[in-house]
């Protein structure tokens, strides 16, 4: 699969199909702070990826009112 991660923008070949949550720990990414991307669509941590998927990987960015 293609993997896309932002800040910094780079890109990563995984060879291997997997769920989300184990792609975030492949990637040794913190699962509450990341959001995963499959195809264009948000997918939960439970959800496996094919090897010919695009996946990308973002941030999550919280804010509150002053």
């Amino acid at each position: 699969m293609k993997v896309r991660l932002r800040n910094p923008q780079r890109d990563i070949d995984v060879n291997e199909s997997m769920k989300a949550g184990a792609l975030l720990d492949h990637l040794d990414i913190n699962r509450e702070s990341a959001l995963v991307i499959v195809d264009g669509a948000l997918v939960p941590l439970s959800h496996h990826i094919a090897k010919n998927a695009d996946v990308e990987i973002r941030n999550v960015i919280s804010g509150g009112a002053a």
